[in-house]
């Protein structure tokens, strides 16, 4: 059987623990270990832990934080970081025919990963920017929230009635330009990895359209990139409850040049799309 790795590569809220979840269950491995579930993500993240650990490491390394929640760029790997990758690759694909990974860190090292993997395939999820930032928005207030909710009763009521409107408007405004940055550093660099590669070895979907279109997705995998997988529905996967409501971003960026940035990036990517409702 020939061997496969398939690269599954988003940006962070853009849907990839989602599609790992349901390729685990059409029967692909991605990891011995799975990254736990959080609040962040109940249904879990579908990481493989030995890929996570070493991207933290690696942003760790170079004072970024690990979330990969940042606009920098990694400058590159050193020896030591590179031959650590090629490890944790070689011990895969002796365990393996067909084996893959989900990280959105990925998407800052998408140069390294050509390099040691020539011949992977890449499965790109793209979400628009307004549902990513959004998604992170609601995401990371929850937090915020979470610190109040765990006081006392009083305190949680001021906190409830007076203050949590204020300050979740104050943190939308202190976020959103710092995450609409993320998505177009995250995308920016998918794009520019997809330029680089063969038509035939890459394909960008979004989660969105897997609900009509996963036959179409799944019998792509299976003969186009002959993954040997079985079918499973992606609707037993999906749960449309946990997918909260956009935030109108716009009032939150004062800076509009980035709003067009992200549009004509997200308008590129679009072209490229396939299996569209």
């Amino acid at each position: 059987m020939q061997k496969r790795t398939l690269i599954i590569a988003g940006m962070h809220r853009s849907g990839t623990s989602l599609i790992s979840h349901w390729l685990t269950k059409c029967g692909l491995q991605l990891g011995e270990k799975l990254a736990a579930p959080n609040h962040g993500n109940i249904e879990g993240h579908f990481e493989d832990v030995e890929f996570l650990k070493m991207h933290e490491e690696i942003l760790a390394n170079n004072d970024l934080p690990i979330s990969g929640l940042t606009d920098s760029q990694v400058a590159g790997f050193s020896i030591y970081e590179k031959e650590k990758v090629k490890s944790i690759i070689r011990i895969k694909q002796r365990l393996y025919d067909q084996w893959g990974w989900k990280d959105p860190r990925t998407c800052l090292f998408l140069d390294v990963y050509q390099e040691l993997l020539p011949d992977a395939c890449y499965l790109i999820i793209m979400r628009d920017y307004q549902s990513v930032v959004s998604s992170l928005l609601r995401r990371e207030f929850k937090y915020v929230d979470k610190k109040y909710m765990a006081r006392k009763y009083l305190s949680r009521l001021v906190w409830q009635k007076f203050r949590r409107s204020n300050r979740l408007h104050e943190f939308y405004h202190n976020h959103a330009t710092e995450f609409l940055k993320i998505w177009i550093v995250y995308n920016q660099d998918i794009l520019k990895c997809i330029k680089q590669l063969n038509r035939d070895s890459f394909v960008v979907i979004n989660y969105s359209m897997l609900n009509k279109e996963d036959t179409k997705v799944f019998s792509f995998l299976k003969n186009n990139w002959n993954l040997n997988l079985k079918y499973f529905r992606f609707k037993d996967v999906f749960k449309e409850g946990l997918i909260g409501e956009d935030v109108d971003i716009a009032p939150y960026i004062a800076d509009k040049t980035l709003i067009e940035s992200a549009e004509q990036l997200q308008d590129e990517l679009k072209k490229y799309m396939q299996f569209v409702c």
